[in-house]
């Protein structure tokens, strides 16, 4: 067996090959891209002359990386051998995430702005999402407080279309506007309107943007084997679906038993001891988008699912604070999930709970 410890920079990669022993085999130091990779075949192959040397801080990397792999192989998790599908899930769900994750952060810089010159805006629009097509509809057309003054109800109106109660909404919004606030001076004013503008200009493709990539999602998750099994579990819709998929990925064999997949996942509480004393931690360390879908997924399930609540308000019970009960459904959900997967089965409320109503250890 050939260990391999790669050092990956942005346009090579540092490489160390040892024998099961640790015995170094070869070191070297290979182009990023297809040259490299070709090299990369050949050496293992053929262990060919030495190439140039590589720093020794980079040739220490790759040495603790394959040495690693050697000792403590049976640790590790593998990262690769997901399957097409599910890559291709994980690359448009990861860039569908991210957009919406630019919007949020530029829509706390429309809020702030307007908070700033003005803030009739934030008191008229409070019912409606700043993101929405009829704010940013508004404030393209009166995007200052004079100007927003002057809207007539039919414009307001326009603007609203699609909504639900528009005449109640337009007639309030309206008299918002109209009333007296706290302002800029206009010079000020116009320069805070220009950024606005701009502002809400990105806000609008960002929109457009994840839209388009929403339907790749939906798209590319249908197609997986597995999304019927997902889409069976309590709080999880295709959005939040493929998110889990992405990030768990389906790579058989990757996760050995339901607690190495909690334990991934970043859901599974962490026990110190130290002499008598024990205490049981969170776990800090974890994959971001996971934890936030898993998360969700648990905030939407104590809504919709009578057992899932049932263990909430169990948990809550005991003085448990809210984010934490969250935190014991989820993991309590991903255990539920890799028994579905690992037996192909849809979620049953049933089988899935029948040995935990009693239980509410994590």
């Amino acid at each position: 067996m050939l260990l391999v410890g790669d050092d990956w920079a942005e346009d090579h990669h540092d490489i160390e090959v040892q024998d099961e022993t640790g015995r170094v085999l070869k070191r070297a130091r290979l182009a990023e891209g297809m040259a490299g990779i070709a090299r990369f075949h050949d050496l293992l192959g053929r262990f060919v002359a030495d190439d140039a040397e590589a720093s020794e801080s980079d040739k220490g990397d790759a040495h603790a990386l394959a040495d690693m792999i050697r000792t403590r192989r049976h640790q590790l998790r593998e990262v690769a051998g997901d399957s097409g599908i599910a890559e291709a899930v994980k690359v448009v769900t990861r860039a569908h995430q991210t957009l919406i994750w630019e919007r949020t952060r530029h829509m706390l810089r429309l809020r702030a702005a307007l908070r700033e010159y003005f803030p009739a805006a934030l008191a008229a629009y409070k019912s409606l999402d700043l993101t929405s097509d009829a704010v940013l509809r508004l404030l393209v057309k009166a995007p200052t407080p004079e100007a927003a003054a002057k809207l007539t109800i039919s414009q307001i109106t326009a603007c609203l279309k699609g909504r639900r109660g528009i005449p109640d909404k337009a007639a309030a919004i309206q008299d918002v506007l109209r009333a007296e606030h706290l302002g800029q001076a206009p010079l000020v004013t116009t320069a805070y309107a220009a950024t606005v503008k701009s502002l809400v200009a990105i806000i609008t493709v960002l929109n457009s943007e994840i839209k388009t990539l929403q339907g790749e999602v939906e798209a590319h998750f249908g197609r997986h084997p597995d999304a019927e099994i997902i889409l069976s579990q309590p709080g999880l819709g295709v959005i939040l679906g493929a998110r889990v998929l992405a990030e768990f990925g389906d790579a058989p064999g990757r996760y050995a038993s339901a607690k190495a997949r909690k334990n991934y996942a970043g859901t599974s509480p962490i026990t110190r001891q130290s002499g008598k004393t024990k205490t049981v931690q969170a776990r800090f360390v974890h994959n971001d988008r996971l934890i936030d879908a898993l998360h969700n997924q648990a905030s939407c399930a104590i809504l919709h699912d009578p057992h899932v609540r049932a263990y909430y308000d169990q948990l809550k019970a005991r003085d448990i604070s809210h984010n934490a009960a969250l935190r014991q459904v989820g993991n309590r959900l991903v255990g539920i999930l890799h028994g579905c997967l690992k037996t192909g089965s849809i979620y049953d409320q049933a089988t899935a709970w029948s040995h935990h109503d009693h239980d509410l250890a994590a």
